[in-house]
């Protein structure tokens, strides 16, 4: 906290905390592969910006830093490319010649990019890795779920070393023969395995057996949502519930893989979205317990044949959704959300009314329709692109052929229906392989059916964006390992 924060008086409206952030001085940095977790948050704070491992942009971003590439161990996760950046001599240029007292947020970090921070002079405003590895458990999720009377889909955690072992815990626990078995880390589609008969169970056992501890859940017939909150000292801030686009052949190699999100009014039925809220707010209240601040993200499931809600996961951080929960009406009727995660850090005093304003974010006028579309490179084979098309704004004629229209990095450029946002992830040079993530597109409307499944229009986009990719085989000369199929998310 600075001087002139320390002296302020506390904030207690949402004009208060808009003209705190309309004055902020101090450089806030997110660092991340991409700025797509918090894009545009550079526009609502001044002074923030973006420091990324992949130039989605060109070099046309004017508050993206990307800095040449240099030699390093093969990344294994966004952490290790969080690690890179902060040990980069033109990062840490930019940071140091930009001086004040500088903030960094991330996607993902852990203990030694908490080392890097205090080396730097960084200030990190997050809880802790440890704390936010230990909620990140699938398994310690479903405990915290408990304590706040928050209901999971009917399950027992346990260690399975053999499918008779498996077959007896159902038995014992009535979650029947259609099961769902998840590891206690890892990306959706990589980590959740379906198992109704032996068979199933021999294509995953090794994956399953290894692990000191899994979830094996009773399998329903469910819909995904996904619902975005923030602790703070005032109580749980609660965003909007969203849809999940789980496991789309056009967009992911991976069965249950989450591939994007739709909000719009009416997304769920009123009762299921009031069930939602209310738990997001108790799973909140009893993360501040654990000794847990700031934003996070809560799956639900609910199950069509009896409309209950059950807690699906928790990502405790900023996420895949996290663009569309910032950018929802209610985001510029009073602040994204991700605002209350930077009050809650800062250091300045504040009382705001938050039983009031989840109140207010419920109703359907502050609910845009948008809906984004994460595309995964879906082949088996894996080649070198030659040619990428570059992010911008792309428009689809009544034909359903998709043009380029201009470079662009606003998601509010899209005037309608028939235009979209598009942000590159793999470029020109970069390797496709199975799962690679290609980029993300974001449209007004709907991408997906009543009967949630991807409409028409979404196909167009999807067949559009991915014919401007071309690729080339690889070299057998090349000596640089290539990427494995399913290698790790950066979103």
């Amino acid at each position: 906290m600075t001087q002139a924060q320390a002296t302020m008086p506390a904030i207690t409206s949402m004009s208060d905390l808009r003209l705190f952030f309309h004055r902020n001085t101090r450089p806030i940095y997110f660092i991340s592969a991409t700025n797509f977790n918090l894009a545009g948050m550079d526009e609502r704070v001044p002074h923030f910006k973006h420091i990324n491992y992949i130039d989605c942009y060109d070099g046309r971003h004017p508050n993206v830093f990307v800095p040449s590439e240099q030699p390093h161990p093969e990344f294994e996760g966004i952490e290790d490319i969080n690690n890179y950046l902060l040990q980069n001599k033109e990062v840490i240029d930019f940071i140091k010649g930009r001086g004040g007292d500088p903030v960094a947020v991330f996607l993902m970090f852990d203990e030694k990019t908490e080392e890097l921070c205090k080396e730097l002079g960084i200030e990190l405003w997050f809880p802790p890795a440890s704390l936010r590895t230990r909620c990140d458990n699938k398994m310690e999720t479903v405990r915290i779920g408990n304590k706040a009377g928050v209901p999971s889909v009917p399950n027992v955690l346990a260690k399975v070393e053999s499918y008779e072992q498996l077959i007896k815990l159902t038995e014992e626990n009535g979650l029947g023969s259609d099961l769902v078995i998840q590891s206690a880390f890892g990306d959706s589609g990589h980590t959740t395995f379906f198992i109704s008969n032996e068979e199933e169970w021999k294509k995953y056992a090794d994956e399953i057996v290894k692990d000191p501890e899994v979830k094996v859940m009773k399998r329903i017939n469910c819909r995904g949502g996904t619902l975005e909150a923030c602790v703070t000292r005032c109580g749980t801030v609660v965003g909007p519930l969203l849809t999940e686009i789980v496991g789309a052949k056009e967009l992911t190699p991976y069965k249950g893989g989450w591939c994007g999100n739709e909000v719009f009014p009416g997304a769920f039925p009123e009762k299921a979205r009031i069930i939602a809220r209310d738990y997001a707010y108790a799973f909140g209240n009893q993360l501040l317990e654990e000794g847990y601040r700031g934003y996070f993200d809560l799956d639900f499931l609910i199950d069509q044949d009896t409309e209950e809600v059950y807690l699906g996961e928790l990502n405790p951080r900023v996420c895949g959704a996290s663009p569309m929960t910032n950018h929802a009406a209610f985001a510029y009727a009073d602040a994204p959300l991700f605002f209350f995660h930077l009050l809650e850090f800062s250091g300045v005093d504040f009382k705001l009314d938050v039983a009031a304003m989840n109140e207010r974010w419920k109703n359907p006028k502050y609910i845009d329709s948008w809906s984004q579309l994460v595309m995964k490179y879906t082949d088996q084979e894996v080649d070198i692109v030659d040619q990428a098309p570059e992010s911008g704004i792309y428009r689809m004629d009544d034909a359903g052929n998709v043009t380029f229209h201009r470079f662009d990095y606003h998601r509010l450029a899209v005037e309608g229906e028939n235009e979209a946002f598009w942000l590159r992830i793999t470029g020109r040079g970069d390797y496709r392989y199975e799962g690679a993530d290609l980029g993300i597109l974001i449209t007004r409307g709907r991408s997906m059916t009543e009967e949630f499944k991807i409409n028409a229009r979404a196909e167009n986009w999807i067949r559009g964006i991915k014919s401007f990719y071309k690729g080339r085989p690889l070299d057998t000369a090349v000596a640089e390992p290539v990427p494995s199929a399913g290698a790790f998310k950066i979103l």
